[in-house]
């Protein structure tokens, strides 16, 4: 890609190419690269996996300065495009998250996750509230040299009133609204049997993002369904943590250090991880 409006236009283009985007979420610039090595068109940020690299609990208590350098490492080193996790926009209102959204695109990235609940109560946001901040972002972004993608995330299913039932409507109310304000995707957290994802993307008619977790249909299926994004989330850090503890115990228990030396990279990929990956 020759500039960051072209990576922008390919990404919002892929969301719409009648395939599938599966969408590796990385937390450093190593893990950002091997996704882009293995093959994948776009790299996204995982803001639990990144922030809790760097000594934070996900949210919003990374300092913003620290939270950009973070993002514009990753953006630098990569040649595909990359979307930033913004959590719910390190700001109160649509003025405080347009000017997190300006400091992401100017660090390198080409689109935002944006999510409507607040981590320290785990309630949703009133829907007027992320309206309000998402039209912003919207008429950002279209004045933008760098249209930037926007996915817009809304955790009703998991934060909402009612059973499952209802807080399945309340996500599609949401989902709705997103969509008819400008959002270029919107991401149903939560959502992993095959019957509410289908019943979502049916009742919006766009694209839809979902999220690997545990019982979510293989991506052939979700494809058939027409989903038109997964996105790894965390689970790639998850998988990591998992592998360092499973070698940890390993050593203290037996002694022996198969899971550090087997499917390991080398020193010289490990180090050629740090070099910006060439146009």
């Amino acid at each position: 890609m020759s500039s960051q409006a072209e990576k922008a236009e390919l990404f919002r283009s892929l969301h719409r190419g009648g395939r599938i985007l599966v969408l590796p979420n990385a937390w450093d610039v190593p893990s950002a690269r091997v996704f882009e090595d293995s093959g994948f068109k776009a790299v996204a940020t995982s803001s639990a996996g990144m922030m809790v690299s760097l000594g934070y609990q996900d949210g919003e208590a990374i300092p913003r300065r620290e939270f950009m350098q973070g993002v514009k490492r990753i953006a630098g080193a990569l040649g595909v495009p990359l979307s930033a996790d913004v959590v719910a926009g390190f700001g109160g209102g649509p003025a405080g998250v347009e000017r997190t959204v300006k400091e992401v695109v100017k660090a390198g990235a080409v689109g935002i996750n944006i999510e409507d609940f607040v981590h320290l109560t785990k309630t949703l946001m009133p829907l007027e509230e992320q309206v309000r901040k998402l039209k912003s972002l919207v008429k950002l972004r279209d004045s933008s040299k760098v249209r930037f993608v926007i996915n817009a995330r809304t955790d009703a299913f998991r934060f909402g009133k009612g059973g499952e039932e209802e807080r399945l409507e309340e996500a599609i109310r949401r989902g709705k609204a997103y969509r008819d304000l400008g959002a270029d995707c919107v991401y149903p957290m939560g959502l992993v049997d095959s019957a509410s994802i289908s019943e979502f993307v049916r009742a919006l008619g766009f694209p839809v993002n979902v999220m690997v977790r545990k019982g979510l249909p293989p991506v052939r299926e979700l494809e058939g369904l027409g989903v038109a994004r997964v996105s790894f989330g965390p689970s790639a850090s998850y998988a990591a943590m998992g592998l360092l503890r499973r070698a940890s115990e390993e050593v203290m228990k037996e002694g022996t250090y198969s899971l550090l030396t087997e499917g390991a990279v080398s020193f010289d990929e490990l180090n050629s991880l740090a070099v910006p990956k060439k146009p």
